[in-house]
């Protein structure tokens, strides 16, 4: 069975990794600060430039949009295994880099669904 849209995934994970080790260093911590979280980012801004753009068929689009849908749970169920007790004795970067993400999350929620393109439901005549 083929999975369309792992390729773009997989990309936007190793950069999304990349970037959130080199966000840990520049915050002073052998830590990962986001990369899961930038790297979901990282594929929903490919998913809709690749749309507009014309360059992702139908097929990748829905094996994109399918691996979209699968990683909320996945970023939910990592966070829960990291030792939060553990990251505030570690000092107040922790809980900044915690409530900033958070607040940028939200901003980057909101600015993505506007960019979204409206849709009419359709009524069923009810």
């Amino acid at each position: 069975m083929i999975i369309y849209g792992t390729a773009l995934l997989a990309i936007c994970h190793l950069l999304g990794i990349i970037i959130g080790d080199l966000i840990g260093r520049a915050l002073g911590m052998q830590t990962n600060v986001g990369g899961v979280g930038i790297a979901m980012l990282m594929l929903i801004f490919a998913r809709i430039y690749l749309h507009k753009s014309g360059r992702l068929c139908a097929i990748s689009e829905s094996g994109v949009h399918y691996w979209g849908a699968i990683y909320i749970p996945v970023v939910v169920a990592m966070a829960m295994q990291q030792n939060v007790v553990a990251a505030l004795k570690g000092g107040p970067v922790a809980l900044i880099a915690a409530v900033g993400s958070v607040v940028l999350c939200g901003l980057f929620v909101s600015f993505i669904n506007r960019m979204e393109p409206k849709t009419e439901v359709e009524e069923d005549g009810k």
